[in-house]
């Protein structure tokens, strides 16, 4: 099998893998509990955090373990806006963010918050101009993805930060999701607040990921109860999949090196698929290097999934979260895609140990599957 979904989720490392299992079975007593046993597995918990730390330049202080990336969403958008409701109301975030900021953002506007959708080009690039437009003296909140997980856009983080180290009243959260272990960030940046990791899209197990916030930033949590994650987060700790996710984050990092090559594999895609007539590419050619998404005129995408599925290669249409509903792709739409095209979306997401071969086999199993499609309406 070629798997090349990698966007919707990557298959667990074996290191990870082992590291869960040698935790769970081995260090199973409560962290809060004041015995021995618990205050190893306390222990266990911080040396995590730090190795987390170490890696993005930051406090371990400042590393909260979740259960991934839609709860580390909400617990950074939700709960800088109910904390700081008292210096005003406003959330800036944009068009074509990931359903679990879109979500939360349409939550809080039922509920009495006012947010700004911030538009994008054809290549789903926002303009820092229509941001620094949108601040205002009520605005607490700009929530911005790093690297869009549908058409692997890049988003101006680093002059998003810069700008708004102008604004300290406004934090700046950014879901990072697809972006880390591939694309380096500047965790440590003055004017960045708030970060999501998600493990299983790093070779980490699903239900593991890790809020990074700032010391400077006060969150209201999600629900209540112990004084867990410093009352971030309460509830007895996932210690297993906490340790896990360090494991993955460290290997992720080590591995970055290999991102480079995506870069060519990319573009012989690019390079191939251009030569079809009804092929129509989606992402910027200036994007993330592991994601390329393009839609097929005369094809509905779940007739091209199967037919590729059926010859053993795994590719996708939008994110795995909405990929079930039968609407066109709403990144797609915001960057002035037509509507068929928008609707008939493929993604092709690779991962840091893909093979060269992988591609050439996609590539050629593409083509047969167009040549039977003209040969049947021939």
């Amino acid at each position: 099998m070629i798997y090349l979904d990698n966007s919707a989720t990557t298959k667990p490392h074996i290191e990870v893998l082992k590291t869960y299992q040698t935790v769970a079975s081995e260090y199973f007593a409560n962290p809060s509990s004041i015995h021995r046993l618990g205050g190893e597995v306390e222990k266990l918990i911080n040396k995590a955090k730090e190795q987390v730390a170490s890696i993005l330049k930051v406090k371990s202080s400042e590393v909260f373990f979740t259960s991934g990336g839609t709860e580390s969403n909400n617990l950074a958008i939700k709960g800088i806006a109910y904390r700081y409701q008292n210096r005003g109301k406003h959330i800036i975030t944009t068009q074509i963010e990931h359903p679990s900021v879109l979500e939360v953002c349409k939550f809080l506007e039922a509920n009495g918050f006012k947010v700004t959708y911030l538009p994008v080009n054809e290549h789903g690039e926002i303009s820092l101009q229509d941001l620094e437009k949108a601040l205002t003296n009520e605005t607490i909140l700009v929530t911005i993805m790093h690297v869009n997980n549908e058409i692997g856009t890049v988003q101006p983080i680093s002059d998003i930060a810069d700008m708004l180290i102008q604004y300290p009243k406004t934090f700046f959260h950014i879901d990072h999701v697809q972006g880390f272990g591939k694309l380096p960030l500047p965790y440590d940046h003055k004017g960045i607040d708030s970060v999501t990791i998600s493990g299983h899209k790093i070779h980490g197990l699903k239900g593991t990921g890790c809020l990074i916030k700032k010391e400077s930033v006060s969150l209201a949590p999600l629900f209540h109860g112990g004084q867990q994650e410093q009352g971030n987060r309460p509830g007895t700790e996932n210690v297993a999949g906490a340790v896990s996710l360090a494991k993955a984050a460290r290997l992720a990092k080590e591995s970055q090196t290999n991102y480079d090559q995506l870069y060519r594999y990319q573009a012989n895609l690019r390079e191939v698929l251009e030569q079809y007539d009804q092929v129509t590419i989606n992402s910027p050619k200036h994007g993330a290097a592991h994601i390329l998404n393009f839609s097929v005129k005369g094809f509905k995408p779940e007739v091209l999934i199967h037919a590729f599925m059926d010859e053993g290669i795994v590719v996708s249409t939008k994110s795995a979260c909405s990929s079930k509903q039968n609407e066109p792709s709403h990144v797609l739409l915001a960057c002035g895609i037509d509507q068929s095209d928008a609707s008939s979306a493929v993604r092709v997401s690779m991962n840091l140990d893909q093979k060269a071969e992988d591609i050439e086999s996609f590539l050629q199993t593409f083509n047969n599957i167009i040549r039977q499609y003209e040969n049947v309406m021939g």
